[in-house]
C-alpha cells in the first residue's frame, strides 16, 4: 500500500477514534483486515457531518459550497481522478475492494446537505427519508465488509441497524440537537404528547424535563426499540468473525436508551453516556458468547402495539 494511502486510512482511524469511541471499541473486536475498511467509511461519514455540523459559524450557503466540493472530489474520484484529500483515497480504496453501491454513498451526501436547510420533520415518514441516506445506507455500506453468508437476507437487517442507531442518537442528543436549531423528534409526535418547541427550548434551559417531555421521550425509545427487534436476527447471519463487533456495538448503542430509561426518560438533566467499565465487559462479553446467540433486545420491555406499528412502512 503506497505512502498516501496509508495516511488516508490513518487519518480516517484517527477520526474514527475520536469521535466514534463506542464504535471504535466495537471495531477492535474486526480481524485487523476488516477495521481500515470500517474505518474509511466512518471517516467518510464523519467527515461529511464536520462541514455540515462544525462550521456553525459560517453562513449555510457557505458549508453547503464546502459540501458541493468535497463531493465533486469524492465523484471524480469515483470516475479516477487524481484526488488531493486527506482521506478520500482510503474511502475510494474500499469502495472499489468491496464494489460497494454508489448510490449509497449519494443517498448519504443528500441527507447531509438536508442537515443544511431543513430544521425539522412533519412525520416519521419524513424523518425515515431523511435517515434513509444518514443512516440505513450505512448499513448497507458495511454488510459487504462484515460479511455473511446470505447478503439477501442480512441486508434489511442491516439497515433496521442503522435507523436504530440513529434514532437512538436523535433520542440522546435532543438537546445538542436544539442547539444547533433543529429537532429530529417529528412534529406530529410533538403534536401527539402536547409538546411544542418552546417547550423542549425551555427543559433545555431547565435543565430538566416536563411530564407530556417524558412520554415523547419514551415513545421514541419504544420506537426505536422496534428498529432494535428488526435487527437483531441480522446479526447471527454475519460472518462469524464479525458477529462480536456488531452484537458489541448493538449492546452499546442500545445500552443508551436503558440509560435513557433509567433516567427517567429526561434526556436534558444529563447526556445518556454508557459508563466505560461497562463498555470494556461488554466487548468482554461479545468476544466470549458462541457465534449464533440471539441478542437482547435494549430499553424497558418493549410493547407489542409499538414494535409492530412504528416499523418503516
Amino acid at each position: 500500500m503506497d505512502t498516501d494511502l496509508t495516511a488516508a486510512y490513518d487519518r480516517c482511524r484517527e477520526l474514527h477514534r475520536h469521535h466514534g469511541r463506542t464504535y471504535y471499541l466495537a471495531t477492535r473486536l474486526l480481524p485487523a483486515w476488516k477495521r481500515r475498511h470500517v474505518h474509511a467509511l466512518y471517516g467518510f461519514t464523519r467527515y461529511a457531518d464536520e462541514i455540515v455540523d462544525r462550521t456553525e459559524e459560517l453562513p449555510a450557503a457557505r458549508r453547503a459550497a464546502q459540501l458541493d466540493d468535497w463531493a465533486r472530489r469524492f465523484i471524480a474520484g469515483l470516475h479516477g481522478e487524481s484526488v488531493n484529500d486527506p482521506l478520500l483515497p482510503a474511502v475510494l480504496h474500499t469502495i472499489a475492494v468491496f464494489n460497494l453501491n454508489r448510490d449509497d454513498f449519494a443517498s448519504f451526501l443528500h441527507s447531509m446537505a438536508m442537515d443544511l436547510t431543513v430544521s425539522s420533520y412533519p412525520t416519521y415518514d419524513d424523518l425515515l427519508h431523511y435517515m434513509e441516506g444518514s443512516a440505513a445506507v450505512i448499513g448497507t455500506m458495511m454488510l459487504p465488509i462484515l460479511g455473511s453468508a446470505d447478503p439477501a437476507a442480512a441486508r434489511e437487517p442491516a439497515r433496521q441497524l442503522g435507523f436504530a442507531f440513529q434514532l437512538t442518537n436523535f433520542i440522546r442528543d435532543v438537546a445538542e440537537d436544539l442547539d444547533r436549531g433543529r429537532t429530529y423528534l417529528p412534529d406530529e409526535d410533538l403534536t401527539r404528547f402536547g409538546v411544542t418547541r418552546d417547550d423542549l427550548l425551555a427543559a433545555r434551559a431547565a435543565g430538566r424535563t416536563s411530564e407530556p417531555i417524558r412520554g415523547l421521550i419514551q415513545y421514541e425509545v419504544a420506537r426505536a426499540q422496534a428498529h432494535y427487534a428488526a435487527a437483531a436476527p441480522g446479526i447471527t447471519l454475519l460472518d462469524p468473525a464479525s458477529q462480536a463487533c456488531i452484537r458489541t456495538a448493538y449492546t452499546l448503542y442500545g445500552g443508551i436508551l436503558d440509560e435513557v430509561a433509567e433516567q427517567g426518560f429526561d434526556v436534558f438533566a444529563r447526556r445518556a453516556r454508557v459508563p466505560q467499565h461497562h463498555r470494556l465487559a461488554e466487548a468482554a462479553r461479545a468476544l466470549l458468547t458462541r457465534t449464533g446467540t440471539p441478542v437482547r433486545v435494549p430499553g424497558p420491555p418493549l410493547r407489542e402495539p409499538t414494535s409492530s406499528a412504528n416499523l418503516p412502512r
